[in-house]
């Protein structure tokens, strides 16, 4: 799964592409604090049956963030963040939210999964798949094809928040009612903190942190 690393990586490369004129640590600091706000469910999932990419990794939080900031910004008669912080504040609310589903929420749903949904339908869901194009078989793409009669490699249920336990650093042996081994028979389970644990989490790690850098680097150019 991508490290929380990864996942900042990744809001960083966003920021220096959509925060233009806005960008500076400030506003990076920002956006980076809401990618990296998810991971902080595995904190909760000591103490909930709903935990570690379910509770804060639910797409419901940046539809409602979205939904706040429209009637905010055209509904209202007078927006709270546009009165507060300006049109830069606009700015980096939106992207915040951007990165929050592609970034913060959008890597654990292509990697082992999350409960995107979750409290409306409460399912773990994975999104994978392939999109070729054949010279025999033409366009060739599994993300929406449900058929039983095909293999299953498009966005697949993994069972609900009882079922599905996933082990992380802060609470490496979950138990409880949704599975998982059983804690009484593990006497020191290992705490594993992932850094990198694929090639293309490498190619991410090094390349948002590579852009995010420069950006800032640019930044500090300009302003002298």
């Amino acid at each position: 799964m991508p490290s929380t690393l990864v996942h900042l990586a990744l809001g960083g490369m966003i920021a220096a592409a959509l925060l233009g004129s806005v960008f500076d640590r400030r506003s990076l600091l920002v956006v980076l604090a809401v990618v990296a706000a998810p991971d902080l469910d595995s904190f909760l999932a000591l103490f909930f049956v709903a935990g570690h990419r379910t509770l804060l990794h639910t797409y419901l939080i940046p539809i409602a963030a979205s939904a706040l900031l429209y009637v905010d910004l055209r509904v209202r008669d007078r927006s709270f963040v546009r009165g507060r912080w300006g049109p830069a504040g606009v700015r980096v609310a939106w992207v915040s939210v951007v990165a929050l589903a592609f970034a913060g929420i959008g890597l654990d749903f292509v990697d082992h999964g999350v409960n995107p949904l979750w409290p409306l339908h409460d399912q773990f869901y994975v999104l994978d798949g392939r999109f070729e194009v054949s010279d025999q078989r033409g366009i060739v793409q599994s993300y929406v094809d449900l058929s039983p009669e095909t293999e299953q490699s498009g966005p697949r249920s993994r069972g609900s928040s009882r079922e599905v336990n996933i082990s992380t650093g802060v609470d490496p042996n979950p138990g409880g009612e949704g599975g998982g081994p059983d804690p009484d028979t593990v006497e020191d389970p290992e705490r594993l903190f992932p850094v990198v644990r694929h090639g293309w989490q490498l190619a991410i790690l090094v390349s948002g942190t590579v852009v995010t850098a420069a950006r800032l680097r640019l930044g500090d150019i300009e302003e002298h």
